[in-house]
């Protein structure tokens, strides 16, 4: 038996320059014209030589002798990828990106989250080029969607941060934190003092679903829930109504999967995670048992990853069932898709035990209007689907939580093109251009989520990043920049002076450190600061009693 890939696979395919026999797909190259949920390793070219386990940022690759009953439907999983049909990649071979001028390139990154550390590493790594690199991000921690957006029970896809600490740790890198663009320093200065600034800062809003009775107190975004329980400052003194037995999550992606399976869990699941203090003690008197995740269309048409999917299957004492199984004519297209609908069939088959909670996944539902008078007190929803030969049938849903997860939108920057309509930044290949006029916005450009939307996972971002820092240093070679200002530590002084509470790496590891030996004392991996206050005290070693 071979290596297997998991699922907690970041997609980063830094794993596949390692690998001696190239038995890991879809590589880079392939990505041109195969799109992917995750990595997969060939189970008839496999050697077994374990270089792969190494590499790998968030410990995805396991060999035969460590498969257990939760990862045993990987095997299939890996061998289903290899049984479609092969289609020839185009060879694209390495960008064209000219020869540098003379003299030191200097770029601002702002955010600090997957795209903008893969944008600092392909600055940092591109031959024959100098640079300097300043990172701002508004928080007074990096790691964006890792601290923050990752699931606390997916410990070991958090485990990337270390790829991303020894990035923010290069030379070439200055970290600004607790720096926010357009509060402490405005997009004009940062071109002053640089050549370039790629905004990778996320999509940062949520889409609404515009529906009566939206705004009522219990119908929230779930995007404001994951911030909660992952302890981000803007966010901890948000509260929930967990006082009822059903929660309903509209939307069937990874997200509304990640919030039903936190929602469902055994808190004794969670003690170990970084989640925050308040939301283990929030969720430890929840009394919700039973989660509805809403899709509008079929099984076949959800966002969910087949490896979430699949992991949901796995939880004590929860049970997984579904309204309806794939289409016939869907269910067979190719080995993969087999694959996610004999899970779904699964789950569709499933009988509730007594007494475990469970999840739900509906099918054909779209919500019409939340139901209450004060606050959230259901949600009604049409049914639809080829049961009912188009004839819609009006449901109530009794839920004193509605989480909305139709996905998220970016937001405008002060000074700079914003496509309202898609919530990016209008742009080619991470090159940002008016869209009135087609023409590049000198020195401006972007990655990530801002760049393409939110679509993908952590490692999707790798191949972004990089082809917008291809056009950026494009343009530095064709001359394409303005002069800035000659002292290099001049912006550094300028934010010190206007800023005393910015927090550089230093600041952070202490922060870091903190959180870490707060951890081991009551036996988790790290107890998170969330106060804002509390956390700027400690990353600048101000003597305070307690940090919160």
């Amino acid at each position: 038996m071979a290596h297997v890939v998991t699922q907690p696979c970041c997609n980063d395919a830094s794993c596949v320059a390692v690998c001696p026999v190239d038995c890991i797909h879809p590589t880079p190259q392939e990505r041109v014209t195969i799109r992917t949920e995750m990595l997969f390793i060939d189970p008839g070219a496999c050697i077994d030589c374990g270089a792969c386990v190494d590499e790998c940022p968030v410990d995805a690759i396991v060999p035969p002798e460590d498969i257990t009953s939760a990862t045993e439907p990987f095997v299939e999983l890996n061998a289903a990828y290899f049984r479609l049909p092969r289609a020839e990649t185009p060879d694209e071979g390495e960008p064209e990106i000219g020869t540098p001028p003379l003299g030191t390139l200097r770029v601002a990154i702002v955010g600090s989250g997957p795209s903008a550390c893969y944008a600092a590493e392909a600055l940092c790594t591109t031959k024959g080029l100098d640079v300097e690199v300043s990172i701002l991000e508004k928080l007074p921690t990096p790691g964006g969607l890792v601290r923050y957006g990752v699931a606390p029970d997916h410990t070991a896809t958090k485990g990337i941060s270390t790829l991303f600490a020894r990035t923010l740790g290069r030379k070439s890198c200055t970290v600004h934190l607790n720096t926010e663009v357009g509060v402490h320093v405005t997009h004009d200065e940062i071109l002053r003092h640089h050549h370039a600034v790629i905004y990778a800062s996320g999509a940062e809003g949520d889409r609404r679903l515009g529906i009566p009775g939206e705004n009522l107190p219990g119908t929230v975004a779930a995007r404001d829930f994951v911030l909660w329980y992952n302890g981000h400052p803007d966010h901890a003194d948000s509260t929930f109504d967990l006082t009822g037995e059903c929660a309903v999550v509209v939307g069937n992606g990874n997200v509304a999967l990640d919030v039903a399976r936190i929602l469902t869990s055994d808190v004794s699941r969670l003690f170990g995670t970084d989640i925050a203090e308040h939301a283990l003690e929030a969720l430890a008197a929840s009394r919700i048992r039973k989660v509805v995740v809403l899709g509008r269309r079929g099984p076949e048409h959800a966002a969910f990853s087949t490896a979430e999917l699949l992991g949901l299957g796995h939880l004590p004492g929860v049970d997984v069932t579904a309204s309806h199984a794939f289409d016939p004519a869907a269910a067979v297209v190719d080995e993969l898709t087999r694959f996610r609908a004999a899970i779904l069939d699964r789950y569709r088959n499933a009988r509730p035990v007594p007494g475990n909670r469970q999840i739900h996944l509906q099918f054909f539902r779209s919500p019409t209007e939340v139901i209450g008078a004060a606050a959230t007190a259901g949600l009604r929803i049409e049914a639809t689907g080829p049961a009912l030969d188009g004839d819609p049938r009006v449901e109530d849903l009794t839920a004193g939580l509605v989480l909305r997860s139709v996905g998220f939108r970016g937001r405008p920057v002060q000074g700079v093109p914003f496509d309202d309509e898609l919530g990016v930044l209008p742009n080619r290949r991470g090159a940002v251009h008016d869209p009135e006029t087609g023409t590049p916005v000198r020195g401006v450009y972007t990655a990530g989520w801002l760049k393409r939307g939110p679509t993908g996972v952590i490692g999707s971002n790798r191949q972004c990043s990089e082809e917008t820092v291809a056009e950026l240093v494009a343009d530095f070679a064709g001359g394409r920049f303005g002069v800035v200002e000659q002292d290099p530590s001049a912006f550094g002084r300028l934010l010190a002076d206007r800023h005393a509470d910015r927090v550089d790496l230093a600041g952070w590891k202490r922060l870091d450190a903190h959180e870490r030996k707060a951890g081991r004392a009551v036996g988790r991996s790290r107890v998170k600061v969330v106060g804002r206050v509390g956390m700027v005290d400690v990353a600048l070693g101000r003597q305070v009693s307690k940090a919160v």
